[in-house]
Parts: C-alpha cells; structure tokens; sequence
C-alpha cells in the first residue's frame, strides 16, 4: 500500500502520507485502514478523504477545508482555491476564519485569530493560531518559516532555476508593480523558482519566498514572462485548470510552545497536478 501510495501522490512527503493513514483517510474499497502494509490487489478502488474520520470535522466539508495540523496552540488548515481567508465587505460568512470559527464553536474550544492571508484564488497551507499572545508569537517569528508554493505556469523559464528580487508597489486598482527602485510605499520582495516538471506549453515549478508581499509570485512570475495559469489579472492567456494555479504546499515552522521544528505539506490538488503530469 505505502509504495503505491507514494507513486501515485508524489511529490507528496512518505511522512504526510502516513499521517493520513494513521487518520484514517484512505479507504479501500470503501473501508479506512491505517495500515501503510495494506495488500492491494487488482481491481481495488482507493481514495482520499481530505478531513480525518472525526464526526465534529463534517460541516468543514461543504467550505472544501481540511484541517492538517492541529493542537493546543496552533491549526493549520488546507485552503481550497475561491475561498477567503477572512472577511471583505461584499462576503463575511463564506470565509476560511469563519468556517473555522464555527468548527471551534462547536467543539467549545474558544477562536481562531489570524496569522497570516492567502489570496483568494490560492489555495494551500494557512495557519491560525488558538489564542491572541501565539498568533504574535508567530508574526515576530514569521521570517523563520519556510513558505514553498507550487506554480504551474505558461511556458518553461530559463534558467530552470533562478530568482526575482525587487520592489512591489500596489496601485490604487490593486494591482501590483514591480520596479528595479524603490518608491514611495514600495516592499522589497525576494522569489526562489525551480522547475520540477514540464509538459506541452506549461511548467511546474517548485517557489521558495523570502518575504511575504501581496501578489509577490505572481507579480515575480509574470515578470519573467511566464504568468501563472488562470491569472487574468497578471496577462496570463491560459486557463487549463479553471482557476489560478498557485498551491501553497510546505510550511516549516517552530512550534510557538515546543520549540519543535513543525514541518506540514498540502497535497497538490489534482486539477493542477494532471496539467503537467
């Protein structure tokens, strides 16, 4: 079971996957089995479940969430692509705070509060911390996490491995521009890129970002002339998946009691995988 599991999954680490039998999302057959030996034999049907087998987790199934990674201190969730992390003016209940709020009502174990955003179009590993003095410990703290996202994009860059380092602006249409200097309200934004895999006219690529700016990969990408999928906003002319094609898939971070290095990985969803596979 465990080596078909890691073909058929990858890039997704031995260790996710063993979690998830050890939670009980794989079934066989239609009965969850937490056994990495499992025998399969021919003409088995397995699949995934995203949320563990836990009756109080259900209602976090119709927003698309998943929750990784949770604790005392901190819950980290897998974001679906068209879901807000928090409120705007025009949506304040279909937001990702919101159904993790109502999650934690339920179980009486107090509020989310906010540690960082995603846009809305990504989709992807999102932390919340349990109490108000952890979400700052983890904003103080936040150069240290690792944030590695996976793009799928049009074209393939040369090199095949490289990075973008410059400045971002937000106009006031909301986008964001990129200049060589810096300006009045300018961030100063550093994106890693590698290329992992490649097929037809797109490219899938492994990005590592040194800050954390609105738009900042895909401003970053769009820039060396290879705009992520399904990102109209950013000139990209190709739409294979029906969305934008950006997954926020590894973050390692130290646990704000333990000190433990916490390492979590959303699986690549399959709209996105399949493009370039």
């Amino acid at each position: 079971m465990l080596a078909w599991l890691l073909d058929v999954l990858q890039p997704m680490k031995r260790t996710s996957i063993k979690q998830l039998l050890q939670h009980g999302q794989i079934s066989v057959n239609g009965k969850p089995t937490t056994r990495f030996d499992y025998p399969l034999r021919p003409g088995d049907t397995v699949t995934l479940s995203r949320t563990p087998n836990d009756p109080a987790r259900r209602d976090l199934d119709r927003s698309g969430i998943a929750i990784i990674h949770e604790d005392e201190a901190v819950i980290v969730i897998d974001k679906p692509a068209g879901l807000l992390t928090v409120a705007t003016e025009g949506e304040r209940v279909d937001t990702a705070f919101a159904w993790l709020n109502a999650y934690l009502n339920t179980k009486r174990l107090g509020r989310p509060f906010v540690v960082h955003r995603l846009d809305r179009e990504t989709s992807g590993l999102l932390i919340f911390a349990r109490t108000q003095e952890i979400r700052d410990q983890l904003q103080v703290d936040w150069e240290n996490v690792a944030k590695t996202y996976l793009a799928t994009v049009e074209g393939v860059p040369t090199p095949a491995e490289g990075g973008v380092q410059n400045f971002l602006t937000e106009g006031r249409d909301f986008r964001v521009r990129a200049s060589d200097h810096e300006r009045p309200g300018a961030k100063f934004a550093i994106t890693r890129y590698r290329v992992v895999a490649k097929r037809g006219t797109h490219s899938l690529l492994e990005v590592v970002i040194e800050t954390g700016r609105k738009h900042q990969i895909r401003v970053h990408l769009a820039g060396l002339g290879h705009p992520v999928i399904g990102d109209t906003v950013y000139e990209a002319k190709s739409d294979p998946a029906g969305r934008l094609g950006l997954h926020a898939w590894r973050l390692a971070f130290n646990h704000p009691v333990t000190g433990k290095r916490i390492e979590l990985e959303a699986p690549h969803p399959t709209n996105l995988r399949r493009i370039v596979s």
